[in-house]
């Protein structure tokens, strides 16, 4: 394990490294399909440095396409380096029944998952649509992704994905839930509630927090906005069976506990910086960077949402949305059918894309959300610049139709339904943009 984590230090800090010596351009369709594979055998080669571990080669999927995206959000090559490579990871007890390995980096700014053959194959297929989607709208709670890497050693292969960190281990999560907008069986296990850190679901969400979480106007409805856009994309994508990470920290029982503690933690304890990763905190996904990177007065609530809890308490939650990489496959299709046909199919948590993103949107704007009118808005949101994305006008800008995806793949994954993009105007209404080749005729 530990040889596992070493190599895969090894091998992102040498394939980083190697791509920051080339010059910067724009991101081309067969971008998303290059893998770069690189060989480190323990000895050392004239590339690669002599290590203690098994040999093993290291593949790094669409390298160029991925550092658009670090670039998108704020991430230097060198933090990103300093970040994964110059600190032991910190291995996460597995929330999830994916079975998937979860890493952290010491500094809190990355995860690090193994995901299966399926999923890197799937999220491989759904770049260039991302990346359509990003360039439009990056403020989103939808998985940023920042690089897909896969070690094969001892004739197995591990593919890693590096995300966003949704919650900061700076502030103690009081509540930790998993919510989908379904009811049926949506309860946590007794094993899971057993443990120090469970993560409840829907069931437990409307007991235990039957008033839901009050929040001001404002970010109401930056955040319901900011969902039902991400809601729009998943569904153009097929995608369901995702989930919304919501983590509770409460400040009062925070004061409390501080309290009850007393003077037992010297008060000069190092505080981790903000995240630097933009747009990386769900305050700032829902509402856009301030001028000159600011911080949207993140010193206090690391991007937490300010709410409160149906007893007045203050809260700061942490919210992105997790596990898309779930396609709406034939398999999902038989299991909806036959559960359907033994329980209520409108409560069953594998649906329909479009019926799924409703539900979702329904659930977490009614039940989990809830405007407040009393709630005076954040402070004022002055210094806070529109969000600029670097326009590409290179050959890259302008697709063809004979660059997308070849007619076989569409029955999955239609990306040439991502030509023409939902893009939420203002009034919250859906416009569809013409694809970017149509409107330069």
């Amino acid at each position: 394990k530990k040889n596992q984590e070493c190599a895969i230090q090894l091998g992102i800090g040498y394939t980083v490294g190697n791509l920051s010596s080339k010059p910067e351009r724009d991101v081309l369709m067969q971008d998303f399909y290059v893998v770069e594979s690189i060989f480190f055998p323990s000895e050392g080669s004239n590339l690669t440095p002599a290590h203690h571990y098994p040999d093993f080669r290291f593949k790094t999927y669409a390298p160029v396409a991925f550092r658009y995206f670090r670039e998108l959000f704020g991430i230097r090559p060198d933090d990103y380096l300093y970040s994964l490579c110059n600190e032991p990871l910190i291995e996460l007890s597995n929330p999830g029944a994916s079975g998937s390995i979860f890493y952290v980096t010491r500094d809190d700014e990355f995860i690090i998952k193994t995901v299966q053959h399926k999923e890197a194959e799937f999220l491989q297929k759904l770049l260039p649509g991302y990346y359509m989607n990003l360039n439009q709208n990056p403020r989103t709670l939808l998985p940023k992704f920042f690089g897909l890497y896969c070690i094969q050693s001892g004739g197995k292969n591990i593919r890693i994905l590096v995300m966003n960190n949704i919650l900061p281990r700076v502030f103690r999560m009081h509540l930790k839930f998993d919510l989908k907008g379904s009811t049926y069986k949506r309860r946590a296990s007794k094993k899971e509630r057993e443990k120090t850190k469970p993560t409840f679901k829907d069931l437990d969400f409307m007991q235990d927090v039957p008033d839901g979480l009050l929040l001001d106007t404002d970010t109401y409805n930056a955040l319901v906005k900011t969902l039902q856009r991400d809601c729009l994309v998943l569904e153009s994508f097929k995608i369901m069976d995702y989930s919304l990470l919501l983590g509770v920290h409460n400040l009062d029982q925070a004061v409390r506990e501080q309290q009850m503690e007393g003077c037992q933690s010297s008060g000069d304890e190092k505080r981790p910086a903000a995240q630097r990763a933009l747009y990386s905190t769900a305050m700032e996904s829902i509402q856009g960077g301030a001028a000159c990177g600011d911080s949207i007065d993140t010193e206090d609530t690391m991007g937490g949402i300010p709410a409160v809890s149906g007893k007045g308490e203050r809260l700061l939650l942490f919210i992105g949305i997790i596990d898309i990489l779930q396609s709406y496959r034939l398999i999902k299709k038989l299991e909806h059918t036959w559960k359907a046909l033994v329980h209520d199919a409108d409560t069953v948590s594998v649906h329909r894309p479009n019926f799924y993103a409703d539900r979702f949107l329904k659930f977490m704007s009614s039940t989990v959300f809830k405007k407040s009118s009393s709630l005076k808005s954040s402070p004022s949101k002055k210094g806070r610049a529109p969000l600029t994305v670097p326009k590409h006008t290179g050959p890259g800008a302008a697709w063809s139709a004979s660059q997308l995806p070849s007619e076989r793949d569409q029955n999955i994954y239609d990306l040439r339904g991502a030509r023409s993009f939902p893009v939420l105007e203002n009034d919250g209404q859906c416009v569809f943009q013409p694809p970017v080749h149509e409107r330069m005729l």
